[in-house]
């Protein structure tokens, strides 16, 4: 019986792969170009050839031949893939988000040995939806083009493609008789598209200009042609029954539900699965998606995302899942219906065996993957039989919002992928995902996540760090090492985000909503780690990765450092100590100045950039004005003046933090001095009611920042150290 049990997910795992590979063949042309890009004008000295999948499984190739060195792969990910392993392991270079190493050596690097790798992964995802907001929503073709190059290096295949999506569904709803005015209370703003696209929110900092949906059209016709180039499978989405707020007006018959996310914001509506508009609707959005888009028969559609479904009755699961694959299946006979894993986490009380197996069992196991999204710290897969027999796919999520202090498990990534790869009761594993809601932030957690595209046994941490760290500084340095050994047992030991007391909303209090400030390491290691860092100035002072990396480490050192300083100063408002709290509280706003300082030596820590890049989509001033408000609203207050979400999606960045964190600690600051000063207790209400209306004007400004660096991060780091290395003795009770 276990023999017929695999022969038959053998069948469903061929049938399922067929998507990533179907011309089984390799575009040289486009695998070069990449190369070019990538290495420039070194880009002669590698040579491109063919070779055919093992056992269904990408493969790639390095060798030497004569002078070149070649790359060989069955598509244009497995030469990147290979590419990026001669740049890692020979050429000690590293390609990355905000800062590369890329000074191959000159002569390059002889392959002694022919090097093989096939993956055991048939498919490895990427993209959060999240991450086309909190991320990617400012992107141009330029920075696309590097993420799909990023993607193609680290063996990716199965790319989350939701840009220019608005512009399928305003055709579709247009060729059924909606308005402009149905459609601007129906689409938000840029912003706030994944929960558009999700059924949570409508409307919210909109209206969506006409020519954002024609430019972002165009963009993904770019950026799926180049995944498509290389070989990979591009997820487009599918129905789920979100219709427009003013559906009734137009189809008086039609029976919704009405549902709500949580109560952050106004109900969305639903439209019932069994309701026949809800396959015509499918239907003609499959249809003109694929005629303006193409397909590669992988669908994303997320229903009921962080909403609790309106009947728990297994009947009606099976129909709204019905519903779903059908409408998809009904145009593309070989949709395969990609399907994130989280309501399954996320509202766990509800979606008991009963509940999962109705949702999951109406769609054909051939044409159904799950992602484990949240697989490195809360798995499904492991409390359902896997999934119950669908196929399914290893998710790790990391990042919550975008936010970008340093954390990550290290250890237990370096060996869970293997041990779950390797677990009898995987059932229909069939890959290997990275999803964060935001990305740019912790590259080292990703490229260890990545590092098991190519293996099937766990990574020995210490040669990969080892590998890991020449490649980024391009050499062995002594005082490195000695940082990263302690990153690696402090910041990089335990999963989590851990803000600082300066990105939350004031208060006496050590956390507030979404930011929660205590660490699971002792701060005084990270201070060494920095100290190390910066013994290697002389030396590594120039290296792209070296700069950014010690602007993260000075940053983690000050940011735990502040949150010492704000419970300093909540305890003398509570000894009324009107001449400490004065001090202390000076201090900290002075700490504020200074962590903007440091950061905006980097472009990557810039809230300048996220508003210009944002402003930059505008066609009129009304337009731009738009985008950036979106974009201010989107990493502050998440919603309007009273938003629940507020500092959810917040961020660690020069001008954020002297623009708006700073001006409403000075709020706050100055509202305690004064009842010091006179007696009065503090009425935290009316602070915070204040507080709420000066963040509605911030969102709503449109000041200048900085949207280059400024400064040299070396010279400001060995600066803010030498300020600060005293005072931190002092608090920490410590000598270095």
């Amino acid at each position: 019986m276990r023999y017929i049990i695999g022969i038959v997910w053998l069948c469903i795992g061929c049938m399922l792969a067929g998507c990533t590979d179907k011309k089984g063949t390799l575009d040289k042309e486009a695998a070069y170009a990449l190369i070019k890009r990538v290495v420039g004008e070194k880009a002669d000295h590698f040579k491109v050839e063919y070779v055919a999948r093992e056992n269904g499984k990408d493969i790639f190739e390095l060798e030497q031949k004569g002078k070149k060195i070649v790359l060989r792969g069955n598509n244009g990910i497995s030469v990147a893939s290979a590419l990026n392993h001669y740049l890692n392991e020979y050429a000690h270079c590293q390609y990355g988000w905000n800062a590369s190493h890329m000074q191959l050596p000159d002569p390059l690097p002889e392959v002694k040995q022919k090097v093989r790798k096939v993956t055991p992964y048939v498919y490895r995802h990427y993209f959060n939806y999240c991450t086309f907001s909190y991320t990617a929503a400012w992107w141009d073709w330029e920075r696309w083009q590097k993420e799909i190059d990023y993607m193609a290096l680290h063996g990716v295949n199965m790319p989350l493609a939701m840009t220019g999506q608005n512009a399928v569904w305003d055709r579709v709803y247009r060729s059924m008789g909606f308005t402009d005015k149905d459609m601007d209370r129906f689409f938000t703003g840029p912003g706030y598209f994944m929960w558009f696209w999700a059924g949570n929110i409508d409307g919210w900092c909109g209206p969506l200009p006409k020519s954002w949906m024609e430019s972002h059209e165009e963009l993904q016709k770019k950026i799926l042609a180049r995944e498509r180039e290389l070989g990979m499978t591009p997820i487009l989405p599918a129905f789920t029954g979100h219709v427009p707020p003013t559906f009734k007006e137009h189809f008086p018959e039609a029976r919704l539900r009405q549902v709500n996310w949580e109560g952050r914001f106004d109900d969305t509506y639903l439209l019932e699965a069994d309701d026949p508009l809800f396959q015509t609707i499918g239907n003609r959005f499959m249809e003109e998606q694929i005629r303006t888009f193409g397909t590669d028969h992988l669908y994303g559609a997320d229903t009921f995302n962080e909403m609790f479904p309106p009947s728990e009755d297994s009947t009606y699961l099976d129909g709204i899942s019905k519903a779903v694959y059908q409408s998809m299946a009904a145009v593309d006979p070989e949709a395969v219906w990609v399907m994130q894993g989280w309501l399954f986490h996320d509202k766990r009380d509800f979606w008991k065996p009963a509940q999962m197996k109705a949702y999951l069992g109406a769609v054909p196991d051939e044409h159904l993957i799950v992602l484990d999204l949240w697989g490195e710290e809360f798995p499904i897969w492991d409390r359902t039989e896997a999934f119950y027999g669908k196929p399914w796919i290893w998710c790790m999520l990391h990042n919550f919002g975008g936010r970008n202090m340093l954390f990550g498990n290290a250890l237990k990534l370096a060996d869970e992928p293997a041990r779950v790869l390797a677990d009898p009761a995987k059932g229909q594993l069939l890959g290997l995902g990275a999803v964060p809601e935001g990305i740019e932030q912790n590259p080292v957690i990703y490229s260890l996540l990545f590092s098991h595209i190519w293996r099937n046994t766990a990574v020995e941490l210490d040669k990969w760090f080892e590998t890991y760290l020449e490649s980024r500084y391009g050499c062995r340095d002594e005082d490195v090492e000695k940082a990263w050994d302690i990153l690696r047992k402090t910041v990089y030991a335990s999963e989590g985000n851990y803000e600082s007391a300066i990105t939350a909303r004031p208060t006496f209090e050590k956390h507030n909503n979404w930011a929660y400030t205590d660490i699971p390491y002792d701060p005084v290691e990270v201070i060494k780690a920095w100290k190390y860092l910066l013994q290697a100035a002389d030396r590594l002072g120039e290296n792209p990765c070296y700069r950014y990396d010690l602007i993260l480490v000075g940053k983690q050192v000050l940011a735990n450092y502040a949150t010492i300083i704000q419970q300093k100063f909540g305890e003398d408002y509570r000894t009324k100590d009107l001449p400490a709290f004065t001090r202390n509280s000076r201090e900290f706003m002075e700490l504020i100045d200074d962590m903007d300082e440091l950061m905006g030596t980097h472009e990557a820590f810039l809230l300048g950039k996220w508003l210009e890049d944002a402003r930059s989509w505008g066609k009129t001033a009304s337009e731009k004005q738009l985008y950036e408000k979106n974009a201010r609203d989107q990493i502050t207050l998440w919603g309007g003046k009273d938003a629940v979400l507020h500092d959810y999606a917040s961020k660690q960045w020069s001008g954020l933090f002297k623009g708006f964190y700073k001006g409403r600690w000075q709020l706050f600051i100055d509202e305690v001095y004064d009842c010091i000063k006179t007696g009065r207790k503090y009425d935290h209400t009316a602070s915070d009611d204040r507080v709420r209306s000066w963040e509605w004007e911030w969102v709503n400004g449109q000041e200048k920042y900085p949207a280059v660096p400024q400064g040299d991060p070396v010279v400001v780091s060995e600066r803010m150290f030498g300020k600060y290395i005293k005072k931190l003795q002092q608090v920490y009770d410590v000598n270095f």
